[in-house]
């Protein structure tokens, strides 16, 4: 039974997760090249990953149904460290998002993006036969609700959004109906009036209305939002060319003109460093990785698993468009990192945890081998 367990398990997946993760390395190590006080990251980052591939290994070990019955115990305890980091947590660039445990920070709000994906995965799978009901989608909104609040309260808009983006599909994916759908628009088009006049706080407002237009942004949130990050961005990625000034020696990042290089706008350093055809073969490569997903996801032996491996799909694609977008300048900059390449312990945990989960159900699609 082992060499068959093993056998159903996607190596390729695997690898091409691995070698990303690689080169997140390599790209921040150029990144932070030159400044002595972020020299450890690079290697920090290699730590990161040799736990984040134990973390996947074990992940995938462990039958996805078992995480059925843990998954509302997983939830709550998330919720309750992010009310932690409400009232104990540490502070960095005007956010309180992460608790100290001794030496290293935890940011829970990438984690509780996979209990979500669980909890949420196991609720419409217990519903299926009642998707056609109205209390049966509006219930899954109302389990994913605390976590939207307590993340945007950080405040965290973005990872709030991912949030919110991954429930949506997945209700898709699981049954949901045209006309909930309808009264959900309407329901979200009169929650967005209130909302940005009362909720939105002015650096949010002035992000999205500096990405209208700049020339507005002050007059209308009260806060205006510095457009270097951006600017530098557009002119890092067009000056890499084709080709690519060549790694370590792109101008904007080894000047240090490129703030906040080694994770939101690493993307930058890629097409800078390596031109046009490195940033393509990198959107490649990731594309080929959320292929190999969507084929677990079709080949899934139940709904349940469908919807764990949907889940992981959004979550990660949507973080990859969000963040390629913002460095095109396509979509407003809201901090949100590179899967897999951006530095960071918990974004790349959560990452290779939520592909262990797919490789789970990978592993188990046929019945005869595990009853």
């Amino acid at each position: 039974m082992r060499r068959i367990f093993w056998r159903r398990f996607d190596w390729t997946l695997v690898a091409l997760v691995l070698l990303l993760g690689a080169f997140g390395i390599l790209m921040v190590s150029s990144a932070v090249s030159g400044n002595e006080e972020l020299s450890d990251l690079p290697a920090r980052q290699a730590g990161f990953l040799a736990v984040g591939a134990a973390l996947l290994f074990i992940t995938a070990a462990i039958d996805y149904r078992v995480f059925a019955a843990l998954a509302v115990p997983i939830y709550v305890f998330l919720l309750l460290a992010l009310l932690a980091v409400a009232v104990t947590g540490t502070a960095l660039g005007g956010a309180q998002r992460w608790l100290a445990l001794g030496e290293q920070t935890i940011q829970p709000s990438e984690f509780i993006k996979l209990a979500v994906i669980l909890v949420v995965a196991q609720y419409l799978a217990n519903h299926e036969e009642t998707m056609g009901r109205l209390f049966t989608p509006f219930g899954a909104v109302l389990i994913i609700v605390p976590a939207v609040v307590l993340i945007y309260l950080q405040p965290n808009l973005g990872t709030a959004l991912v949030v919110l983006v991954i429930g949506a599909i997945m209700l898709v994916a699981g049954g949901l109906r045209w006309y909930h759908v309808l009264i959900l628009a309407v329901l979200a088009g009169l929650f967005a009036v209130p909302a940005w006049n009362y909720m939105l706080q002015g650096y949010m407002k002035a992000r999205i209305l500096t990405f209208i237009d700049p020339s507005k942004a002050t007059a209308a949130s009260g806060q205006g939002i510095d457009t270097f990050n951006i600017d530098q961005a557009m002119i890092s990625i067009g000056a890499g060319g084709w080709l690519g000034q060549g790694l370590f020696r792109g101008s904007q990042n080894q000047l240090h003109f490129l703030r906040v290089r080694h994770t939101d706008f690493i993307f930058s350093v890629v097409a800078e460093e390596l031109g046009f055809i490195g940033a393509l073969l990198l959107i490649a490569l990731m594309a080929v990785m959320l292929l190999r997903l969507v084929r677990i996801a079709e080949m899934a032996r139940d709904t349940h698993g469908r919807l764990i491996v949907t889940g992981v799909i959004t979550m990660i694609l949507w973080q990859m468009a969000v963040n390629i977008g913002m460095n095109l300048n396509l979509l407003p900059v809201s901090g949100m990192p590179l899967p897999l390449i951006s530095y960071g312990g918990s974004s790349l945990w959560s990452t290779l945890i939520g592909i262990g989960l797919a490789e789970s159900v990978a592993m188990r699609y046929r019945k005869i081998e595990f009853e």
